[in-house]
């Protein structure tokens, strides 16, 4: 059995907690005011300091109550307020008594100082009530009392409080400023940590500095007094940007398989498939970012990280990486719902790895051929190798035009005219044409065509007999996949047939009317399909039946009682009877 004797830790956020204004990290606007509100004394009697979690608002808070009551000289360090600062937790203490508690001490002056400062964190916990006990005091408060309330959730305060305090709004902590405050401790305590180390630390954090010096104790206790990226990446759960980069790189060049095994074999080490879709998303828009000058500083890399990122937007086109986002985002939003999340990633990459085979495909530019007035020739990018009918006695003018035309030929002393001219095959000469003209013809002539045998296939003469049984084998396919009100709704009638392509179904009410043309659209593109006819609609119709009326009150049963014997009426005068 061993023993060991360890010194007491003190965690870094602890540790590094800034004693002056001017070691706090990330809030120079706040802190310069509350400096020169001290320096003129101009200090207001109730501030409100809001902003996200481990910012720096309790640290200020503490700050600005030991400086107010050292005056112009440097806070000493071993000089103790501890007297004159008064902290209250309102999330435990929000009941109206405590308040009043506190309203009590306010009255006694300060041993010490000049002031005695309230520090009331999570000021939003209270209640209603200890609010409005709270009003009178914080609008009118001693000559010696300052109110400093501090919360994360500004919008959960009464207007009535916040119309009483100075406002401070405490912005989150940006990545360079914490990874420079990280790298700062790093040095002190004479550990070696990579630049893109504690950038991810800084990333993980969120804005909160607090979070960060947490995490790097972590990461320290974790990897020694040698902190790398990859150490923090897998102990973080956060992938590194090389990891990006050779996946973008893989998908750029349409290695389908390879993106494929890149992805598994980062989930084999633990990372997950909603953040490795999202971290790619980032990295195509940080990508983006890089192919501009101007939107370059939004960046939020080190200097070596982002001479990898320009190097890799050069060989990338705009295009290829706003479909590639468009991509991700899509997937990134389905992934939670998905019954095979994996799976929606990987068809995510497979189409961005298609994206280069599809660019590769792009069809060249039409060129439009030169306006020419008065010319007798055509430029030679529109019309390759002209020839004269004068040249070609086989296709000249006296003989009729069915030979086939395999080169634009021209009229010897006939100028082209910058307007196309239709082309009719069926005269006996040519007259002057552009390619376009060949070109809109070919595609017209193709669209009739087509048309026509759309027509002739899609239009197919049904039958009720095949319509019934057509309606049967739909409904069949919706009870094996479970659609119970679906197979209700079919089983309520029989379709009819009428004026060759509308099916008239009835149902009993409005509510099945609603439904089943809701869900009629799979119905029809099926009997379409199976009975080859695309002019098919479905009228649905309510069935209105006259319902039964329940008689209820005496005097209706009486006046049934005698629709079924008259006899009854005779009876109640003779006896004198009430119904």
């Amino acid at each position: 059995m061993y023993l060991y004797l360890m010194g007491e830790f003190v965690v870094s956020a602890l540790k590094y907690r800034p004693q002056t204004f001017a070691d706090v990290v990330g809030q120079q606007a706040i802190t310069q005011t509350l400096q020169n509100a001290i320096d003129l004394g101009k200090i207001a009697k109730a501030m409100l300091f809001c902003g996200p979690r481990g910012v720096g608002k309790t640290t200020c808070a503490r700050i600005f109550a030991k400086k107010i009551n050292s005056g112009s000289a440097p806070i000493d360090p071993n000089e103790d307020f501890a007297f004159n600062v008064f902290e209250l937790d309102a999330a435990s203490n929000n009941s109206v008594a405590d308040i009043r508690s506190l309203i009590e001490q306010v009255r006694i002056p300060p041993q010490k100082g000049n002031y005695k400062v309230y520090i009331i964190d999570e000021v939003h916990m209270l209640s209603s009530a200890a609010f409005n006990a709270f009003l009178k005091t914080l609008e009118e408060p001693p000559q010696h009392a300052i109110f400093i309330l501090a919360t994360t959730e500004k919008q959960k305060i009464i207007p009535t409080i916040l119309s009483r305090c100075q406002i401070f709004d405490f912005r989150r902590i940006s990545i360079k400023d914490a990874q420079a405050y990280l790298k700062t401790i790093a040095e002190r305590e004479g550990i070696t940590a990579e630049d893109d180390a504690l950038h991810l630390i800084a990333q993980k954090a969120d804005g909160a500095m607090r979070d960060a010096l947490s995490i790097f104790d972590r990461m320290v206790s974790y990897s020694g007094d040698t902190l790398t990226a990859k150490h923090v990446s897998l102990n973080l759960n956060i992938l590194d940007h090389d990891s990006y980069l050779v996946l973008t790189d893989l998908l750029k060049k349409g290695d389908l398989h390879g993106s494929i095994l890149q992805f598994n074999s980062l989930i084999d080490l633990g990372f997950d498939g909603y953040h490795i879709i999202n971290g790619l998303s980032k990295h195509f828009r940080d990508l983006l970012m890089c192919q501009n000058d101007g939107t370059t500083k939004l960046l939020e890399v080190g200097a070596e990280t982002e001479a990898k990122f320009h190097a890799q937007a050069k060989e990338i086109s705009a295009t290829f990486l706003l479909q590639a986002l468009e991509l991700t985002n899509t997937y990134a939003l389905q992934y939670k719902s998905s019954l095979h999340p994996h799976l929606q990633v990987e068809l995510c990459l497979m189409q961005i790895a298609s994206l280069t085979e599809g660019e590769k495909k792009k069809h060249s530019p039409y060129i439009k051929p030169k306006e020419q007035v008065g010319s007798t020739t055509l430029p030679a990018e529109t019309v390759t190798e002209p020839t004269l009918l004068a040249d070609k006695p086989e296709l000249s003018a006296d003989k009729p035009a069915e030979n086939k035309v395999d080169e634009p030929a021209l009229l010897a002393d006939e100028p082209v005219e910058a307007t196309p001219i239709q082309l009719d095959l069926s005269a006996q000469g040519v007259s002057g044409f552009s390619l376009s003209s060949l070109r809109l013809q070919k595609e017209h002539q193709t669209k009739m065509v087509d048309a026509a045998e759309e027509e002739k296939i899609n239009n197919h003469e049904i039958q009720q007999e095949a319509l019934t049984e057509q309606w049967q084998s739909y409904t069949n396919q919706m009870t094996e996949k479970g659609e119970r009100n679906m197979v209700a709704l079919l089983q309520l009638d029989t379709p009819r047939l009428k004026n060759k392509t509308e099916i008239h179904l009835s149902v009993p009410n409005e509510t099945n009317k609603l439904e089943l043309e809701k869900n009629s659209t799979l119905l029809l593109q099926f009997l379409r399909k199976q009975l080859i006819n695309d002019h098919l609609s479905l009228e649905v119709h309510v069935d209105v039946k006259e319902e039964k009326k329940f008689v209820y009150a005496a005097e209706d049963k009486y006046q049934e009682l005698i629709k079924k014997n008259p006899m009854i009426e005779t009876f109640k005068k003779n006896f004198n009877l009430e119904y």
